[in-house]
């Protein structure tokens, strides 16, 4: 039986799902510590983002307690905003702070899909357009190509709040195409828990969220630790 572990879990401060459904991606007895990363009702943009990572790292000291095994910054957004050389600085600050193995969800994203196979995706978000694009060139810069989308285009995080989990799962099938190896919803607010399973045996192929892959990984970063 896999090993129960204890996250320190980061995650924005409007954020309502990603502990819930980590939980129910990590072995059974596992526990999140949650730390909520302030910001306003405006989805994040490159020109806030700065102040965004900043409270970010000065929370990020909480996770030094020895009872915390793995650190996973779970915001999707904020990772491929940063693209890939921010994303890895971050990550790398993270672990300076906090002595710990740290996974983004950004890099789980990619690394996910990577391992899989899967190079030709299609890619469902409730991100505006100038978001998106930024989210496709992090993919790209793993190899990966996007071959069909949709979003929610959600204005603001109440907009973002309020969908559900049979719209995400309504919207993958509006998606979804032969051309695609398999598909990626990305944002660690979409509930996605209860569609995974049933859109991947009903289209054949990989089906993979933002929270689920970053379990995963933070799984991954665990066992390295004890193997250290």
């Amino acid at each position: 039986m896999p090993q129960a572990l204890n996250v320190g879990l980061m995650v924005p401060s409007n954020n309502t799902t990603m502990e819930r459904e980590m939980l129910a991606w990590l072995p059974a007895g596992s526990t999140c510590h949650t730390v909520k990363i302030p910001r306003g009702k405006g989805l994040l943009t490159p020109e806030n983002l700065p102040d965004y990572i900043g409270q970010a790292l000065k929370l990020a000291a909480v996770f030094e307690n020895p009872n915390v095994d793995v650190v996973a910054y779970g915001c999707t957004a904020a990772g491929f905003i940063s693209g890939p050389a921010g994303d890895a600085k971050l990550q790398d600050d993270l672990k300076r702070i906090t002595h710990k193995q740290v996974v983004t969800t950004a890099r789980s994203m990619v690394e996910a899909l990577n391992d899989i196979g899967g190079k030709k995706i299609a890619l469902v978000t409730p991100y505006l357009d100038s978001v998106n694009t930024q989210l496709k060139a992090f993919l790209a810069d793993g190899g990966i190509e996007v071959k069909r989308f949709n979003s929610f285009y959600a204005q603001n995080t109440d907009e973002l709040g309020r969908i559900e989990a049979y719209q995400v799962a309504q919207l993958a099938r509006e998606t979804m195409g032969d051309d695609c190896e398999a598909m990626f919803i990305g944002c660690s607010q979409l509930p996605t828990a209860e569609i995974l399973g049933d859109l991947a045996r009903e289209f054949g192929r990989p089906v993979m969220s933002s929270i689920q892959v970053t379990a995963r990984r933070a799984q991954q970063a665990a066992v390295k630790t004890v193997a250290a």
